[in-house]
């Protein structure tokens, strides 16, 4: 398999695709579409890090609960279920990205990070995306007030048995990353 040219179909902002030309295993021609972030695709430049964002999984000190929220996501014309995450911006840290993403979606402060994940990919049929997720400790008070203008979120504080019930809920549109980390924690009640 390689991958042997490119084109852009779209010229936006935040997301573009591209139709890959590439040769499968049999050594014939094949396309593939690819949604980037990028000016190009990652598989065209080789560049796969820095990550994309991060995947926050903040775990409340005080209140001993997993710090979900729930946010309005147009593609789904609905809520989600989900972790605080976001973008990092040009020359920013992990660690840099995670305390602001936390900070503007939730109101909490991130006050130790136990580990991170290596850069992990979602939709790897779909889009060059990637991610690193991490695993932290907050406090403070849940707050609306650094959200913009285009997003509403929800936070909410997640006990075990709370966990178990959101799992159990057939109509809950949920993150794939979330539905794991909630997974493990309704059973064993730790991240």
């Amino acid at each position: 398999m390689e991958i042997t040219g490119y084109k852009k179909i779209t010229d936006k902002k935040w997301l573009n695709l591209f139709e890959v030309e590439y040769r499968d295993k049999n050594n014939q021609p094949k396309t593939w579409e690819v949604v980037s972030r990028k000016a190009l695709p990652k598989c065209i430049t080789g560049a796969f890090d820095p990550p994309d964002a991060v995947v926050i999984v903040p775990f409340h000190r005080d209140a001993k609960k997993l710090v979900v929220i729930r946010e309005y996501r147009v593609a789904l014309a609905g809520y989600e279920y989900a972790l605080p995450a976001g973008l990092i911006d040009t020359g920013e840290s992990i660690e840099t990205t995670s305390r602001r993403e936390l900070k503007e979606e939730t109101g909490l402060e991130l006050i130790e990070i136990h580990k991170k994940s290596p850069t992990l990919y979602g939709t790897a049929g779909m889009t060059d995306e990637n991610f690193v997720m991490v695993y932290c400790d907050c406090e403070g008070t849940v707050s609306a007030s650094g959200n913009e203008g285009t997003e509403a979120i929800e936070t909410l504080l997640v006990s075990q048995a709370d966990a178990r019930d959101l799992l159990n809920d057939t109509q809950t549109k949920f993150d794939v990353k979330l539905w794991m980390v909630l997974s493990s924690f309704a059973e064993i009640g730790v991240l």
